[in-house]
């Protein structure tokens, strides 16, 4: 079977679970900036630098994938939010984002095939891909509210050599997350289509936005249910929300996204809402039983978590929903949908 057949078998069977974030573990193992940096030779400070790690202290980046593996995590994601050329140039490391990207996806894939070669669970490794630091559809000077500090073109092929580099590493999947900018996402779309023509084979992709206030945009204006009929043509093979709030606050957005995608549903809140510090201490089992109720009105296919989780809260929220039936994809209507920043659809 294809990995797209192993995925769809996986989530007919069982919730899947998704990993956690990499940054805050990456935090704890207190690395120097010199532990950043490695032997690169790069001029910049790279402390900081996440993505580097995956080519400086591949060590690092391992053991926090197999306690996300520990934890009982089926999708593994690739330490790569940041691995573009416009973000890295922020550290003078645009140069290394095929290395970065090469060696982030073929740690996870080792590490996924070792644990699934010992006990036959089905995992999987998606391969992260972040915003860019760069918008499409909203200026940076507000006294020039049409200037672009990038163009579409530029932002296809920034993620088109990302996204080579993560499939030649050995990504299942490629995962455009935390999607504020709708546009961005879909020159994200236009890469990977255009890598499948190049490659001869299908890539297939998991989409999850990311929304900015509680009324449920996301930074370029689009609602929940628009942000899906923009990108439902791509035929994502999950779609879903990560980061912005913590899962109460997610749970309304949740439901209509389930109630209108006929594709698979995953989701990964925050670990709740930052406290005044900027830090997240809500508990794992608090996390748990707040997705638990996701996973019993059959709102999710997959889960995980995103700021503030840790392999505990991935542990606590897989316990939670062993055993729970999955979601079951709804069949739609033949409908015209079509989104501007609001759904509009056209009766069949």
């Amino acid at each position: 079977m294809t990995k797209r057949e192993d995925f769809e078998a996986a989530a007919k069977a069982r919730i899947l679970i998704k990993d956690g974030p990499y940054g805050t573990e990456i935090q704890r193992a207190k690395l120097s900036p010199e532990d950043y940096a490695g032997d690169t030779g790069l001029n910049h400070d790279q402390k900081g630098n996440n993505d580097l790690v995956n080519l400086t202290q591949p060590q690092v980046i391992r053991k926090i994938c197999d306690s996300y593996i520990d934890a009982g995590a089926h999708i593994l994601a690739t330490n790569t939010f940041n691995a573009n050329r416009i973000s890295q140039a922020d550290y003078g490391a645009e140069g290394l984002v095929r290395d970065i990207n090469v060696s982030a996806a073929r740690i996870i894939r080792e590490a996924v095939d070792e644990a699934s070669e010992k006990d036959g669970i089905p995992r999987f490794v998606a391969g992260a891909v972040g915003p860019t630091n760069k918008t499409l559809s909203l200026s940076p000077d507000v006294e020039d509210p049409g200037f672009r500090e990038v163009d579409f073109d530029t932002i296809v092929d920034v993620y088109r050599e990302q996204c080579a580099a993560l499939i030649e590493g050995g990504a299942d999947f490629i995962l455009v997350e935390t999607v504020f900018d709708t546009l961005n996402c879909k020159a994200a779309i236009m890469a990977v289509k255009q890598l499948e023509r190049e490659l001869g084979t299908d890539i297939p992709l998991m989409i999850s936005l990311t929304l900015t206030d509680l009324s449920g945009r996301n930074l370029s204006g689009h609602t929940v249910e628009a942000f899906w009929y923009t990108v439902r043509h791509a035929k994502p093979l999950t779609i879903g929300l990560n980061c912005s709030f913590g899962a109460e606050q997610l749970r309304p957005h949740v439901q209509l996204l389930s109630d209108i995608a006929d594709t698979y549903l995953m989701a990964y809140p925050n670990a709740g809402l930052p406290n005044d510090l900027g830090e997240y201490d809500e508990l794992p089992e608090t996390t748990a039983s707040l997705t638990r109720v996701w996973a019993e009105n059959r709102r999710i296919n997959a889960l995980g978590g995103c700021c503030g989780s840790t392999p505990d809260h991935i542990a606590a929220m897989a316990r939670a929903v062993e055993g729970v039936t999955p979601r079951t994809v709804p069949e739609v209507e033949a409908d015209m949908q079509l989104a501007g920043l609001e759904p509009f659809t056209i009766a069949a």
